[in-house]
C-alpha cells in the first residue's frame, strides 16, 4: 500500500465508499476496510501524537497539586491563628453571632483561595525550570497532566475570587493579601534565579497571612500583627535553608543560586540557621509578654524552640542531609506546636 493511500485513509477513516485511490495509472484498487484495519485508532490526537490521556480523577488531583497543599495549609493555619488571637472576647461569645461566623468564613476561604491561586501561578511561571529538576519534574505541568494555559486561568481565577472575598472582610486585609500575591509571583519567583537573597524576600509573602489574620479582626496593623509576622518570617529562613541543603544538587541543576549551592561546606548555611532560630525565640515569647497568650504557651514555645535549636546545633557540628532533614522536621514541630498553643492558651 503506497504512502498516499495510507495518508488518505488516515485523514478520512470513516469514508463509507471503498473507492479507488489513484495516484498513478498502475495503482491497484484498495479496499477501504483493509486499510482501516491497519490504521491507528480514530481517537489518535493529530495535534499531539505522543500525548497521554489522563482520567478525570487524575486531572482533579493535578489541579489540587497546583495549589501546593502543604504551603496553603501552612498559610491557612497561620492566618487562622492570627484571626483567633485577635478576637477581643471569648471565642464562644464571638462566634455566637452569625455575622462573625460569616466574617471568619470570608477571611479563611479568601486567604485559602489567594494562596492556592498564587501557588498555581508559580507553577505556571516555573514550568520550564520544573522540568529540569528531579524533585519537580512530576508536577502537573511538566508531567503533562495540566496544560500551561489551564494553570494560568486556574491560578488567576482563584486569586481573583479570593481577593474579592477579602474585600468584604476589610480593606487592610485585602491590601495585605494583594501584597502577598504580588510579592510572591512578581518579586520572589523571578528573584530565585538571580540571588540567594530571594530566601529573605520569599519569607515576606509567607509571613503576611498571619498578619492578615490578625488584621481581619482588629482592622489595624498593630504590634501584635508585627509579632505574628516576625514569628513566621524568622521560622521560614532555617526551614528553607535546611530544605535547600537536602536538595542542593537539584537546585543547582535548575539554575537556582541558593546558598546551599554556593556554600559547599555548609558552614555559612548552618550559622544562618542558628542565627534565625535565635531571632525566633524572643519574638515567639512576645505573644505572652503582650498578654495575648498564657504561661502554657510561653513554656511550650520555649521547649519547641529549644528542640529546633538543638537540631540546628547538630547540623552545624556535622553538616549532612540527615541532620538537615532533622532540622526540617523540627521546624514543622515548632510551627505546629506554637499554632496549637496559640489556640489552646489564648488569654
Amino acid at each position: 500500500i503506497c504512502s498516499r493511500a495510507g495518508l488518505y485513509c488516515f485523514l478520512a477513516p470513516d469514508r463509507p465508499s471503498a473507492g479507488i485511490i489513484s495516484s498513478y495509472n498502475d495503482m491497484q484498487t484498495i479496499q477501504t476496510d483493509r486499510i482501516q484495519a491497519s490504521l491507528p485508532s480514530p481517537t489518535f490526537d493529530l495535534a499531539r501524537p505522543d500525548a497521554k490521556v489522563f482520567s478525570r480523577p487524575e486531572k482533579w488531583r493535578a489541579y489540587y497539586e497546583l495549589t501546593k497543599p502543604g504551603i496553603t495549609k501552612m498559610v491557612v493555619l497561620s492566618a487562622s491563628a492570627g484571626y483567633y488571637l485577635a478576637i477581643p472576647e471569648s471565642a464562644a461569645t464571638y462566634f455566637s453571632s452569625p455575622q462573625h461566623i460569616f466574617h471568619a468564613f470570608l477571611a479563611v476561604i479568601g486567604t485559602t483561595l489567594v494562596s492556592s491561586g498564587s501557588c498555581a501561578l508559580n507553577h505556571y511561571i516555573e514550568k520550564d525550570v520544573d522540568r529540569s529538576m528531579k524533585r519537580t519534574n512530576r508536577r502537573p505541568i511538566p508531567s503533562g497532566k495540566i496544560v500551561p494555559a489551564e494553570a494560568l486561568i486556574f491560578g488567576t481565577f482563584l486569586s481573583t475570587i479570593g481577593l474579592l472575598m477579602l474585600a468584604f472582610v476589610n480593606i487592610p486585609t485585602l491590601i495585605l493579601a494583594a501584597v502577598t500575591l504580588v510579592t510572591y509571583i512578581a518579586v520572589y519567583t523571578p528573584l530565585k534565579r538571580i540571588t540567594s537573597l530571594s530566601t529573605l524576600v520569599g519569607a515576606v509573602p509567607g509571613a503576611l497571612p498571619a498578619m492578615g489574620g490578625w488584621v481581619a479582626v482588629s482592622g489595624a496593623v498593630d504590634v501584635q500583627a508585627w509579632v505574628l509576622f516576625l514569628i513566621l518570617f524568622f521560622w521560614q529562613i532555617p526551614h528553607f535553608l535546611a530544605l535547600s541543603w537536602m536538595y542542593r544538587d537539584d537546585y543547582a541543576a535548575g539554575g537556582f543560586p541558593m546558598l546551599a549551592c554556593t556554600d559547599t561546606s555548609g558552614v555559612i548555611l548552618a550559622r544562618q540557621i542558628l542565627l534565625y532560630i535565635a531571632f525566633l525565640l524572643p519574638v515567639t515569647l512576645m505573644m505572652t509578654v503582650l498578654h495575648e497568650t498564657g504561661t502554657v504557651y510561653f513554656v511550650g514555645s520555649l521547649v519547641a524552640c529549644g528542640i529546633f535549636l538543638f537540631h540546628g546545633v547538630r547540623f552545624m557540628r556535622a553538616v549532612s542531609a540527615v541532620h538537615a532533614r532533622k532540622v526540617l522536621l523540627s521546624s514543622y514541630f515548632f510551627l505546629m506546636g506554637v499554632i496549637i498553643l496559640m489556640f489552646a492558651d489564648k488569654i
